[in-house]
């Protein structure tokens, strides 16, 4: 019965080690996605070096140069704007 118990008391031992592994996953994910996005915000243009602004334009999220050498989309922008002219 004792070597029952302690197998048990190490199995809940892993699982709370494995929920506290996932938490801190999720965390660095979401602090790795903020500053991904931070960053995005002060991308420049390749080509004149400005930095992009973002624009809102039919619903649709995008970067955009202020010089207008082009605009950047991410994928879900892309699939909404492919979807809408079909």
């Amino acid at each position: 019965m004792a070597g029952d118990s302690k197998d048990r008391l190490g199995s809940k031992l892993h699982d709370v080690e494995a929920a506290r592994e996932d938490q801190w996953a999720r965390q660095r994910d979401t602090d790795l996605l903020e500053k991904m996005r931070e960053r995005m915000s002060h991308t420049a243009c390749p080509h004149c070096k400005q930095f992009l602004v973002a624009k809102t334009e039919a619903g649709v999220s995008m970067h955009v140069c202020p010089a207008g050498h082009g605009a950047w989309l991410d994928a879900a922008a892309l699939k909404a704007l492919h979807k809408e002219h079909k």
